[in-house]
């Protein structure tokens, strides 16, 4: 029998612009401004809201407002945009122990620009002017920890209020994902718990040696277990069936009950740790839903935890129904690629249903779940499908459509206030052309 709040929907209340000339190019088919990676682009804390761009002339900029419905004031760091690239995001992490707002940006495959602000700044903000006077000068290292060259560096909190951060080194094909963490007011390097070593074969005999691991999310629950939800991205491209396809294949699922010091695949067996030995293409028990290298799987779609700690993915690629060979996956995911909805039940067993309806869109989608455990699916353009906990996450519908934003593709959630208020905030920008720039633009929806 479904309860009061089994409905899913979602209303939009509210439409702000944070900037009307935004910086705008389009890179690997994204924008550096709205990636799906981004973790966190905006969110929200103690009752106020973040959220970060380039502006134009390629400044990083963070504004901010009081919620529900402040106003938002924008501040410059003293940094712009080195390159044309959208995987170089900014990143905003908050550390609860002395209220500092973190920024990690402009990275990909080089060392990060990082800097934070006063301490209380994000915990007392009333009590803050807002300026750019409040943060520390920008550095090339994590406040004096060399990471060398990273690349998605995203910030997440552990349940004690340690601030970590998660980035890959290495490159695409040949990385290995490490933590950091944030207690007393330092940084420090955790290590490797990802290695990009072993042996894959591919559906045609070739072998391929190195892989790096793309997540598609690493979140706290709240009893304190980090989960991580991923493919692997090989390096050998010889193992596809087309070189127009993807490498990546295979969704594997892994968790810690120590902060990420060591692992377990979904049994439980504790297989890897960091800085010591980390898990890899040969570890067994990582993988939980098997596909090949030649679908055109997309990498770091979309991971979430509800409110019973269950973890749940979603992952997109061409089904066996339309090709069993993706020979341009531009073309092909964008007319026949499909998203699906995996969940984690508490004997361990997974469960994967398809949303039935097309993204038409080669980019990712963004899963978020309400007060109620309702599932909300943010689809590129802004299109929102949904599905109530009370069907098992199997009803789907559309519950707001693509062309009402304007919005280019992916866009950013901000997932904390949906837990303290029951609004989702989405940040996204209007699409242009060439490098035109165009308003980026905050949207509230209310959930359920």
């Amino acid at each position: 029998m479904a309860g009061p709040n089994a409905h899913a929907a979602a209303t939009k209340i509210s439409d702000t612009q944070l900037d009307p000339t935004a910086l705008y190019f389009v890179s690997y088919d994204g924008l550096v401004n709205n990636d799906s990676f981004q973790q966190s682009g905006i969110l929200s804390y103690a009752g106020f809201q973040y959220a970060t761009w380039y502006t134009a002339d390629r400044s990083a900029v963070i504004a901010r407002r009081q919620e529900p419905s402040g106003s938002w004031s924008t501040i410059k760091l003293p940094h712009q945009l080195s390159t044309d690239d959208s995987h170089n995001v900014i990143s905003l992490g908050i550390s609860p122990a002395d209220g500092r707002l973190h920024v990690a940006m402009d990275t990909h495959d080089n060392p990060v620009y990082y800097t934070a602000s006063i301490a209380g700044l994000a915990s007392h903000p009333a009590a803050h002017a807002w300026t750019t006077a409040d943060f520390g000068p920008i550095q090339r290292t994590l406040g004096g920890v060399d990471l060398g060259s990273i690349t998605y560096p995203q910030f997440l909190v552990t349940p004690s209020g340690a601030l970590q951060l998660s980035y890959r080194t290495g490159a695409s094909g040949n990385g290995t994902n490490e933590l950091a963490e944030y207690t007393g007011g330092r940084w420090t390097k955790l290590g490797k718990w990802q290695s990009a070593t072993g042996n894959y074969t591919g559906p045609n005999g070739v072998v391929s040696t190195t892989r790096n691991m793309y997540l598609h999310g690493i979140d706290y629950a709240p009893s304190g277990r980090l989960y991580a939800t991923f493919t692997w991205r090989e390096g050998n491209a010889g193992i596809l069936c087309a070189a127009g396809g993807l490498s990546n294949h295979d969704t594997g699922y892994v968790y810690s009950d120590d902060r990420g010091r060591t692992w377990r695949n979904n049994a439980g067996t504790v297989v890897g740790s960091t800085g010591g030995k980390p898990v890899s293409i040969d570890t067994p028990g990582l993988v939980v839903d098997s596909l090949g290298p030649d679908h055109g799987l997309m990498n770091q779609e979309s991971q979430a935890v509800d409110s019973t700690g269950a973890v749940h993915a979603l992952i997109s690629y061409v089904p066996g129904r339309f090709t069993q060979c993706v020979t341009n996956y531009q073309a092909d995911r964008q007319r026949n690629g499909r998203t699906f909805f995996l969940s984690r039940a508490a004997d361990g067993s997974w469960s994967k249903v398809e949303i039935p309806v097309p993204s038409g869109s080669t980019q990712r989608s963004k899963l978020v779940f309400d007060r109620s455990d309702n599932a909300y699916v943010v689809m590129p353009f802004g299109r929102i499908v949904a599905a109530t906990k009370a069907s098992g996450w199997t009803d789907w519908t559309q519950v707001f459509g693509p062309d009402q934003l304007g919005a280019f593709g992916e866009v950013d959630v901000d997932t904390s206030r949906v837990r303290s208020e029951g609004v989702m905030s989405v940040l996204y920008q209007k699409a242009s052309t060439g490098a035109t720039p165009s308003p980026i633009r905050v949207a509230d929806f209310r959930l359920g």
